[in-house]
């Protein structure tokens, strides 16, 4: 038998809100104002993808288990993309790597999608709460502050702070202790099919993907399971509710 539908879980990034500029972008402009140099934005943004990649790759979920954590971790990647981008200077890397890891705690390097605040407004009118279960670091409360939608949640739980991260089902069993109710009466939303999707509908909850280009890449999920914009969830909730 199923329960009641009494909480919603958020994904944050690419989903309630995005970077505003590209990552070259912003590393080229911080370059400028620091440095006065120029970088091309297009090879800013492959070295950033590889220096991610590698770190992610070696120090999973902002290198918790080798004693790192979300600052020192974001503070090597950009260190060393820009060192891919031929940069030397041992005290200009620490002082990019600095100032682009509190800019982006910043809400002028984020923006809000147009759905989303009207949306978290309208599931808050349909009596249920609301959390995050994110793949992100401990600026996160900061960026939501800033980003005005910091209110609508009772509680956020980082990867960073749980100590694992979207797909481990783990992240998910955290949430839910603090939600205090079982899966069946848990909505989660994400733009991510395996991390987001499959994962919570692996556990029970009520799992959404968010796929705003409409790619429609996975055939798997169902119509009903899909959505282009935040703006159909609440009719969707609504209906969830009604059949319980």
């Amino acid at each position: 038998m199923r329960g009641p539908l009494l909480w919603v879980l958020w994904d944050v990034k690419d989903t309630l809100l995005r970077v505003r500029r590209s990552v070259g972008e912003q590393y080229c402009q911080e370059a400028r104002r620091t440095a006065g140099f120029s970088l091309n934005p297009t090879v800013a943004e492959g070295a950033f993808r590889q220096s991610f990649d590698q770190y992610s790759k070696l120090y999973p979920n902002y290198g918790i288990d080798q004693g790192l954590g979300g600052k020192p971790w974001w503070m090597g990647v950009v260190r060393d993309t820009f060192s891919l981008c031929g940069v030397e200077d041992p005290a200009l890397l620490d002082r990019l790597a600095h100032n682009l890891y509190h800019g982006f705690c910043s809400p002028d390097n984020w923006e809000v999608y147009p759905d989303s605040v009207r949306t978290l407004e309208s599931i808050s009118s349909l009596g249920l709460r609301q959390g995050v279960v994110s793949n992100f670091d401990k600026r996160l409360e900061g960026i939501l502050q800033g980003c005005g939608l910091l209110s609508h949640f009772s509680f956020l739980l980082t990867s960073e702070e749980a100590g694992i991260a979207k797909p481990d089902p783990a992240i998910f069993q955290q949430a839910l202790e603090k939600c205090g109710f079982p899966a069946a009466s848990v909505a989660h939303i994400g733009d991510h099919y395996v991390n987001d999707y499959l994962t919570s509908r692996s556990l029970g909850l009520h799992g959404y993907l968010l796929d705003r280009q409409g790619r429609n890449k996975f055939p798997d999920v169902p119509p009903l399971h899909r959505l282009k914009t935040l703006d159909e969830l609440p009719a969707r909730l609504k209906q969830e509710m009604d059949q319980m």
